[in-house]
């Protein structure tokens, strides 16, 4: 008699010709990290339709593994050997990045960088410096705050306002300069900006002096901007309007370029 749904054993291929446990799996994982990082098996009943049996052997397996860990709770949070897996990542992210890079250096003449939100943090995964003397520079694996720089705008351009103020009342709104946003409002409607023009500007907001354009990487597997930044005397108005269509057509064409690693 063949097996129920209900009874399928987690070896079953997908419709995709997968492995379906590791499609659930990595599934449940995605659903937890959206949730915010903890959950209850309940509500991942809920929103990916399994059944309770089966969330509660692909869960316990996680826990074996280290990729997720139970609360006193009883909730479940995502584990610290995911954080190995993600900077890996972000590396080899960063690695693909570099020749769209460093074609953005050749284009504009400035430092090219790219970035990722990180939690409630951008932190820069890839640079390559202008060829200029005077020229901007980013360590590779800094972390700044989000409100101060065009990335961070650029990243969370079409984030929900309510998600955006509950980000920022975490992190506060320290002023890096006397040209820093400060206030909820003010960077809302800076994102607003964003949306409308179809990149982001850091204007004296992170360093005084410096000016920054930033687009994000449209359907990037993990959220990504890039972006240049040079002295505020040459990234002027003018500049600008030549600077920002080589973001977005590099922009996407590394999105192209990343999709094609990930084939379906």
């Amino acid at each position: 008699m063949p097996p129920s749904s209900a009874s399928t054993t987690d070896s079953t291929k997908s419709a995709t010709g997968g492995v379906q446990s590791l499609e659930r799996a990595f599934d449940l994982l995605e659903r937890m990290a959206d949730a915010g990082g903890e959950v209850g098996l309940s509500e991942l009943s809920a929103s990916s339709g399994l059944p309770l049996p089966t969330i509660h052997r692909l869960m316990r397996t996680l826990v074996a593994c280290g990729y997720v860990r139970q609360q006193a709770n009883r909730r479940y949070a995502l584990g610290p050997r995911l954080i190995r897996l993600g900077e890996s990542a972000s590396r080899l992210l960063g690695t693909w990045a570099r020749p769209y890079l460093a074609r953005l250096v050749e284009e504009t003449g400035e430092t090219a960088n790219m970035a990722l939100l990180d939690g409630d943090e951008i932190v820069y995964v890839a640079q390559v410096p202008s060829k200029h003397s005077m020229r901007m520079f980013t360590e590779v694996g800094r972390r700044v705050l989000p409100h101060s720089t065009g990335v961070g705008k650029a990243l969370l351009a079409n984030t929900p306002d309510h998600e955006v103020r509950a980000l920022l009342a975490r992190t506060g709104m320290p002023a890096a300069t006397d040209k820093t946003i400060t206030t909820p409002e003010g960077f809302l409607a800076a994102l607003e900006d964003v949306r409308r023009l179809g990149y982001a500007i850091d204007d004296n907001e992170q360093e005084i002096g410096v000016r920054c354009l930033a687009v994000s990487v449209p359907n990037s597997p993990t959220a990504a901007a890039i972006s240049i930044s040079g002295p505020a005397g040459r990234v002027t108005e003018s500049a600008t309007d030549k600077i920002v269509p080589v973001l977005q057509q590099v922009a996407g064409e590394l999105s192209e370029a990343l999709a094609s690693q990930n084939p379906a």
